[in-house]
């Protein structure tokens, strides 16, 4: 029977200041509905720039098991423990605009792998927040450590998502 609990490193998919999800301006994030996790405000100047554009790289290693333009999930292989990265908030209604795809659903990847490549300036032209919550899908309160806070450069650890040991 596996033992489920080593802890699993999550890092910053992008550039940018480390924040509390209760800062978040949605209630979905701001109020942990989908799990725990921090945000990352892109960095000055990544923001106000519309040309300026970045990549959001895999938190962890596993299977890219949900992609849209604005959004992903990645699922760890050994122990399926899902991080979602959520580009911006209400990016869904740009239907795309501002973000490039640079992999497949379903493609295995590393942590550090560059999955879109997205505008936050172009983002936030339009009238929606570029803030970029990471949350550890279904995770209880207690199961993330090690949070960042400030200054985070993308591929840095950003929390600790320690899984509940299992019961007999």
């Amino acid at each position: 029977m596996s033992d489920h609990t080593s802890a699993l490193r999550v890092l910053s998919p992008v550039t940018g200041t480390a924040m509390s999800l209760e800062t978040v301006p949605d209630p979905v994030f701001s109020q942990s509905m989908v799990g725990p996790g921090l945000a990352v405000h892109p960095e000055p100047g990544q923001e106000g720039g519309q040309e300026s554009r970045q990549e959001a790289v895999a938190p962890i290693s596993g299977t890219l098991v949900k992609l849209h333009p604005h959004a992903f999930v990645v699922m760890a292989t050994d122990d399926g423990h899902g991080v979602l990265v959520h580009l911006g908030i209400d990016t869904v209604q740009l239907a795309g605009e501002g973000f490039t795809l640079l992999v497949s659903e379903g493609a295995e990847v590393t942590a550090g792998t560059p999955v879109i490549e997205w505008s936050p300036g172009l983002v936030a032209s339009l009238g929606k927040p570029s803030v970029v919550p990471v949350v550890a899908l279904d995770a209880g309160a207690d199961a993330l450590g090690g949070h960042a806070s400030g200054a985070v450069n993308t591929g840095d650890e950003l929390f600790v998502w320690t899984p509940a040991p299992v019961r007999p």
